[in-house]
């Protein structure tokens, strides 16, 4: 396989237990991530101020207004950082947050960027962060928990961004690699049937079949990434059965379960391979359809109508979608608003509709 279809995280061979173990070795835990992310709003209300001081401190470096060079390549970084600082208080530190850094590794190689000046760039970076924190968390013991963390989140960035710059990854990987292979090859197999009917069960919906809502989160995160990655459109279907709590109480929750089963059944019928059936929860569900413009959407929503009213002809569905393209990012939360409020607009209309 080429390199170019390859994520760095895959040439590099970083696995899910080597990110955990950098963690460990930095004592970074899950409980101080969670606290870095309770402060997402802090950051989020001073993300200007935080890039526009950043950087009126780099140009002031000669060596680093050269390398920066002129005023297009400064916008891309301030817009690079602005999502580098976001990052750091998302709550999401999985592998895409470690491809991404990784990505930044490589980026200040290519570009000549000196070790030194990236250091003294970080160490700047984080002492703009402190301030901001220092002046918006007025308990102490919260906020030396807080500035902890992200000093160790900082380390992890660090490592994982020299590892890229100076390519020596590829000998702690094998290194890591002969410690753990006897003991993983042994219980690979036996791990893997065990984990994976408690893997499915975690995500799949035990009435319908089809994916949960905790998983959909997931899929649509990982396939937003690839999406953008690809520059390619991605659809999100969010829709309803109309009136179904009067369902449920004119005939019972038995015939409400047997409608939403279908629901599920048509669903997994209906779609294309790729595409991802969900239940988000009581009577709305979800599809995910990546690679699918908005109209191409509106034909698959139409034919699960029509499946859908050859059984239960006397229910209506409400159905809105929304999209995103190579013009027009947007993250998970905000695609899945958008159909939800589209599919609102679909109620305004009697009988089953689909608004995009």
């Amino acid at each position: 396989m080429m390199r170019t279809d390859q994520t760095l995280l895959e040439q590099m061979k970083i696995s899910d237990v080597d990110i955990i173990n950098r963690m460990d070795v930095l004592a970074l835990s899950k409980e101080e991530l969670q606290i870095l992310s309770s402060h997402q709003k802090i950051i989020d209300d001073n993300i200007d101020i935080i890039v526009e001081e950043f950087y009126e401190k780099q140009i002031e470096i000669e060596e680093i207004s050269l390398v920066i060079g002129d005023a297009d390549t400064l916008l891309r970084l301030r817009n690079a950082q602005r999502r580098y600082v976001i990052d750091l208080f998302s709550g999401y530190y999985d592998r895409e947050y470690v491809n991404n850094r990784l990505r930044i590794g490589m980026i200040h190689k290519r570009i000549g960027v000196d070790p030194r000046l990236y250091l003294s760039a970080i160490r700047t970076l984080k002492n703009i962060v402190n301030t901001v924190l220092k002046r918006n968390i007025k308990a102490n013991s919260i906020l030396e928990m807080t500035l902890d963390a992200l000093d160790k989140l900082i380390y992890f960035d660090t490592t994982l961004v020299f590892d890229a710059y100076i390519d020596s990854l590829v000998r702690e990987v094998e290194s890591a690699k002969r410690k753990t292979e006897a003991y993983a090859e042994g219980l690979e197999e036996k791990v893997a049937e065990r984990t994976k009917q408690l893997e499915e069960q975690a995500k799949t919906d035990s009435l319908t079949g089809i994916y949960n809502q905790r998983a959909m989160h997931e899929i649509l995160r990982r396939e937003l990434s690839v999406s953008h990655r690809r520059q390619t459109v991605l659809s999100f279907v969010y829709f309803d059965i109309d009136n179904f709590k009067a369902i449920n109480d004119k005939l019972g929750h038995i015939e409400g379960d047997d409608v939403l089963k279908y629901i599920g059944k048509i669903m997994k019928k209906i779609v294309r391979e790729v595409d991802v059936p969900c239940r988000y929860g009581g009577d709305e569900f979800c599809l995910i359809l990546p690679d699918c413009a908005n109209e191409d959407a509106e034909i698959i929503c139409q034919r699960l109508i029509e499946a859908f009213n050859e059984v239960y002809p006397e229910y209506t569905l409400s159905i809105g979608i929304s999209e995103a393209s190579p013009l027009k990012h947007v993250d998970s939360m905000e695609l899945i608003n958008i159909a939800d409020g589209k599919m609102y607009l679909a109620k305004k209309e009697t009988g089953s509709n689909i608004c995009n």
